[in-house]
């Protein structure tokens, strides 16, 4: 998602675009008069099964009135609301006189200031619970009782790490949540999403996003679940399944979720957003589309948005291949297919792949993809297209019979409406809150432990807490402001009062001037003023007896840079500004120091590494933080999450994915190939045994699958997690396959000195991989089967497939 200017695209468009004059071509057929339950037409008879309600009413609509479904409305919006921001059903009437589709974030005040962007540039604030349901119901009464067919609309609001809307839960950011890796809280977090999204009147979900992301210089990488096709499908699924449930029509307090970017947004050229994906049709096969694969045949899933980049010399937008091809015909998608912000019109505007509008929306239908989002730039053409014979109305009928059958699968007829007194009490649920404090202990991964974690409150003395966002908690991308955030200072000060030990605060180093996420411009603190606040900390933390640096990123440092002037890919993986000097000037002390990162990419963290008695890597921990940080720093919990991405020592290690080739890294003339924290690295209070695999047999036929039993044992004084991980290597193929490729997770908790084992099934599909004509097989020969706590300490065993 993004925003575009509303200068940019008056530009571009025009201001009959704005006008939106779809319906000049037709007139509105005459609204009939409402009926009551006795005499309701098919389609609005509950009892009826849904395709037979989707037949009846794809009988009654026009042209106009199918393509009207087709259309979405965001910066546009002040076309139907009133100069206070509510919903005007007689400007809806003149604007949209054929129905309208999907309306944009009804959260936010769009269309009242076009400034505010998807995460609130801090210059009109969101709507709060109660106003957003009153909104929607506002429109939804519209598109109920005043348009001819009387067919509800889609809103849809995006939910990355939480429902981003004012108060929501806030979840930990999802490289945090991948973290984890844990599934099953996965799905909790995001059925609490769902509830508080459906409270309001909320219906799709712009989540999760399953790209796999093998480039840190690009800023959306703290919205992946990393670098593994294996652990995106798997939390993936999760959040899906958290979002829909597993059974349709969906459940009152669920949502439709829209899978997200496909594909090859993860590694962009030069890693900038939208940078084209210089990859091949095995690599797509083998690692990019897996996530998407498994997510659409192993679940319900209601949406798939295409990605902005192209591939091959074709933008996702316009790939037929890609989105019919593929996702429809191999995989079987039977939903519907939703356009990344603005992205069509980018076949104009930054691909140069076509010349106006008309063009643009004659590739994007005939590529498959069914609704334009967030306003109608070029859909709106889609009806003289038909009429001229190069879009055939079959084409529109495919498309709009998905999106109105899953308005039927989401209950939308029968249950439009949101109980506007109800959102708020819906809202930051005291479970809710509980969740967020136990996923981000879960995600924290603890790098480095020289013996100070945990901390001791009888013998820690002084605690000195450094940095910013220490007090100012960055919480990532594609978030609201939450009800409460708990800053790391709050909830060291309050392990202080309850411990019986002194907390002092100094600023230390500041990273940027603003961390509004939405907002263009970035103002880096200037060096003199870190050089005054380095000073500072030096001098408070002579009389300190511990200290506790929190440093990293915010929102403004690595972001989705989706415009020229709202950049935010980064061509250094080091520390922004002077926290390296921070670092350095406060190791020369010889105190005792733990470092908490808050940060939502992987960072070259050399020097911490090295000096800091402890290094803890946080991500963005949400609105929980400053308690998740007690907890874990004082050792109320035991980290057990692991890196879901590899952390490099230098940008010029780039590409340093674990699972690469075996002709990668031949090495360095004066360098390192050897990545500063490999994959699946995480360490723990206590310590864990991982035995070698067993195999329930040793050798199997190609069609065969096998069980692979992994025993884990807590070797140490206290209770903890481990995550048992288990990797397959192709000993030798006919084309060439990665060194190794995680193929199944847990992650147990036990006791000192209990012991668990762990069961994985092999199948077939785990084993296999495209051949020279791109036909998936699996290929006798030995394979290695490891496992261990991370992709590098690892015990194996040899299976034989015959």
């Amino acid at each position: 998602m993004k925003l575009q200017s509303s200068k940019l695209t008056r530009r571009l468009f025009g201001a009959s675009t704005f006008a939106l004059t779809l319906g000049a071509a037709t007139a509105a057929a005459a609204a009939p008069k409402k009926k009551g339950k006795k005499d309701a037409l098919p389609y609005q008879d509950a009892a009826l099964p849904v395709a037979d309600r989707v037949k009846d009413l794809m009988g009654r609509m026009t042209l106009d009135e199918k393509v009207a479904q087709m259309l979405c409305v965001w910066q546009q919006k002040g076309a139907i609301q009133s100069e206070k921001g509510d919903f005007d059903p007689a400007k809806a009437t003149t604007v949209y006189p054929h129905g309208l589709g999907m309306i944009a974030r009804p959260s936010d005040r769009v269309g009242v200031n076009v400034a505010t962007g998807a995460g609130d540039n801090g210059a009109v604030a969101n709507r709060n619970a109660f106003e957003t349901a009153t909104y929607i119901n506002a429109a939804q009464k519209w598109a109920m009782e005043e348009t001819r067919l009387g067919i509800p609309m889609i809103m849809h609001e995006e939910s990355l790490h939480g429902f981003v809307a004012r108060d929501a839960t806030s979840f930990p950011q999802a490289i945090g949540l991948a973290s984890s890796f844990d599934p099953v809280l996965a799905e909790k977090i995001f059925s609490v999403c769902a509830r508080e999204m459906r409270a309001r009147g909320a219906n799709l979900a712009l989540a999760p996003v399953v790209d796999v992301a093998r480039d840190p210089r690009w800023g959306r990488i703290e919205e992946t679940y990393g670098e593994d096709p294996y652990v995106c499908g798997v939390m993936g699924k999760a959040a899906v399944i958290g979002f829909q449930g597993d059974t349709l029509p969906l459940a009152k307090d669920k949502v439709l979720a829209t899978l997200k970017h496909m594909t090859g947004h993860g590694e962009p050229q030069n890693g900038t957003n939208v940078g084209p994906a210089q990859i091949s049709e095995r690599v797509l096969r083998e690692d990019f589309f897996p996530p998407f694969e498994k997510i659409v045949k192993e679940t319900k899933i209601a949406a798939v948005m295409p990605s902005y980049n192209e591939i091959d010399g074709v933008p996702s937008h316009a790939n037929k291949w890609l989105l019919t091809t593929i996702l429809r015909g191999e995989w079987g998608f039977k939903g519907m297919t939703v356009s990344d912000y603005f992205a069509i019109n980018e076949m104009i505007s930054r691909h140069k792949l076509v010349p106006d509008l008309t063009e643009a929306a004659y590739r994007a239908i005939k590529a498959g993809v069914d609704i334009e989002t967030p306003d109608n730039q070029t859909y709106g053409k889609l009806v003289d297209l038909v009429k001229a014979g190069r879009v055939s109305e079959s084409e529109i009928d495919a498309a709009v019979h998905r999106i109105v059958e899953w308005k039927f699968q989401a209950g939308l007829f029968e249950n439009p409406y949101a109980d506007a007194k109800k959102a708020d009490s819906l809202t930051a649920t005291p479970d809710a809150v509980a969740l967020a404090r136990e996923a981000a202990t879960k995600s924290v991964v603890l790098l480095k432990n020289n013996g100070l974690l945990p901390l001791d409150g009888k013998k820690v003395g002084k605690v000195l807490v450094l940095g910013t966002h220490a007090k100012d908690t960055p919480i990532g991308g594609y978030s609201d402001i939450p009800r409460k955030v708990v800053s790391v200072l709050e909830g060291i000060e309050a392990e202080g009062r309850a411990q019986g030990f002194t907390v002092a605060y100094s600023e230390a180093v500041r990273i940027t001037e603003q961390r509004i996420w939405g907002q263009d411009q970035v103002n880096f603190t200037d060096p003199a003023v870190n050089a005054k606040l380095i000073a500072e900390a030096v001098e408070a933390a002579k009389s300190a007896d511990t200290i506790i640096m929190v440093l990293g990123d915010n929102e403004q440092t690595s972001r989705e840079a989706w415009a020229d002037n709202h950049l935010g890919d980064r061509d250094s993986l080091d520390l922004v500004g002077q926290q390296n000097d921070l670092a350095a000037a406060i190791f020369a002390l010889k105190k005792p120091t733990v470092v908490l990162l808050l940060n939502g990419r992987p960072l070259s963290v050399n020097l911490l590494a090295e000096k800091a008695d402890a290094l803890v890597e946080g991500w963005y921990m949400g609105q929980e933080t400053g308690w998740a940080a007690a907890d874990i720093l004082f050792g109320r919990a035991n980290p057990g999450g692991k890196l879901p991405v590899t952390i490099a020592r230098s940008v010029g290690q780039l590409p340093v994915y674990y699972n690469h080739k075996p002709t990668a890294r031949r090495g360095y003339l004066g360098g390192e190939t050897k990545p500063l924290y490999p994959f699946g690295f995480g360490l723990s209070y206590t310590t864990f045994e991982i035995g070698t695999p067993t195999l329930s047999q040793a050798s199997i036929g190609i069609s065969d699958s096998v069980q692979v039993h992994v025993t884990v044992k807590n070797t140490g004084a206290v209770k903890g997690d481990e995550v048992v991980q288990l990797y397959v290597r192709d000993d030798f193929s006919s084309v060439t396959r990665p060194v190794k490729e995680l193929k199944g997770f847990q992650r147990v908790t036990l006791e000192p000195g209990a012991s668990q084992t762990v069961t994985f099934v092999l199948t077939p599909r785990e084993l296999q991989f495209y051949n020279m004509e791109m036909q998936r097989v699996v290929e006798p020969g030995t394979f290695t089967i490891s496992a261990g706590p991370n992709s590098v300490d690892l015990k194996a065993v040899t299976l034989t497939v015959a």
